[in-house]
């Protein structure tokens, strides 16, 4: 890394299983209050970039009305993903290294509501041999539990016990949309949707909004008293077709892990994007977490999951728990197409790199 670059300010909104506020209004929210919270305004931002899905808003280029929410006039110079706003913040990271720039300002957002997502997450498939088969996500994720379970490296029970502490480490977060105390074997009794998946283990269908604002080095420290510097940040892809791969590893995690640097030193606290929660076991193996690591103090994908912005606000988090929060070294995960294909790892820290 040749430019120190930090989140500054971030923010998100409460997300909910279902809101007729439209989308930009959400981004709008999320946007102030993170540049409240970095202390800047628009004329300080010198790059923008989104994240969203326009499958899931049901309409090509239905990112543009979201730039209702950060003023496109007069013409700012502005990128878009179509994925989680967590790689629009790489994007943005990548283009703070050049220089230009001093202040980037990165959103993700999502209605899930309007649509139907077994349908539309589908087209994302091999289009001749799987799409046709209607193979939604909840399905392929059974797939993959099943051969967890099948590798004897898991049980239900430590599904359930994911499910238990991710939600009860939810009840103290305000933006969360799925909290409480859940008993294990109340847990167990459940219902298969799909075997061996229950209701519980899957994340819940949210709208919402992410925004984060990353500044250079000595703007990072004009804003920030305590900014959360990025000390590393990578991502890597497997196999499209799932399968191609084993479903019980994740190898773009550990590479992704490796080249972010997480052999440089332990991390206090982990935020991952585990959708489905058996998903939490694999990706802490493929990390190589252990018990002494805080996993997901704010509930996690399983607490709130606003898809293409459930990523950015993993990274928020970690940012917050050095920010405000005292640790030293913390970091990200956010995974991204089905049955964690793509999987981009931040590791963020309080010393400047």
């Amino acid at each position: 890394m040749n430019v120190p670059v930090a989140v500054v300010g971030a923010a998100h909104v409460k997300s909910e299983r279902r809101t007729v506020e439209a989308e930009n209004r959400m981004v709008l929210r999320a946007v102030r209050a993170a540049m409240q919270a970095a202390g800047v305004t628009k004329d300080d931002v010198g790059f923008t970039c989104s994240g969203s899905g326009d499958y899931l808003a049901g309409g090509t280029f239905a990112f543009v009305a979201n730039l209702e929410a950060v003023g496109a006039w007069p013409p700012i110079a502005e990128s878009h993903v179509e994925m989680d706003g967590a790689w629009a913040l790489y994007e943005a990271w990548t283009l703070l290294q050049e220089g230009e720039v001093d202040v980037a300002l990165v959103y993700g957002s999502g209605k899930s509501s309007p649509g139907d997502i077994a349908t539309v997450y589908p087209l994302m498939l091999d289009p001749y041999f799987l799409t046709p088969l209607g193979l939604d996500p909840v399905s392929l994720a059974a797939l993959q539990a099943r051969a967890l379970l099948e590798s004897g490296r898991a049980t239900e029970r430590d599904f359930a016990e994911v499910v238990a502490r991710n939600r009860a480490n939810a009840i103290g977060n305000p933006n969360a949309q799925v909290s409480g105390k859940f008993d294990v074997d109340e847990l167990l009794r459940a219902d298969y949707v799909r075997d061996p998946l229950r209701r519980h283990d899957l994340p819940p269908i949210s709208d919402g909004a992410c925004a984060v604002v990353l500044a250079t080095a000595d703007k990072a420290a004009q804003l920030a008293e305590r900014p959360a510097w990025i000390t590393g940040i990578a991502h890597r892809i497997d196999v499209h077709q799932p399968g191609f791969r084993d479903l019980t590893v994740s190898p773009s995690t550990t590479a992704a892990a490796e080249a972010a640097g997480i052999g440089d030193g332990p991390v206090e606290v982990a935020e991952l994007m585990a959708p489905f929660s058996f998903q939490e076991l694999i990706l802490r193996d493929a990390i190589g977490l252990d018990d002494s690591v805080d996993i997901n103090p704010s509930g996690g994908a399983l607490a709130a999951n606003p898809i293409m912005a459930t990523g950015l606000i993993r990274i928020a988090e970690a940012a917050n728990q050095v920010t405000h929060h005292g640790k030293a070294r913390t970091l990200a995960h956010v995974t991204g197409g089905l049955d964690l294909q793509q999987n981009l790892v931040t590791i963020l820290g309080s010393e400047r790199p």
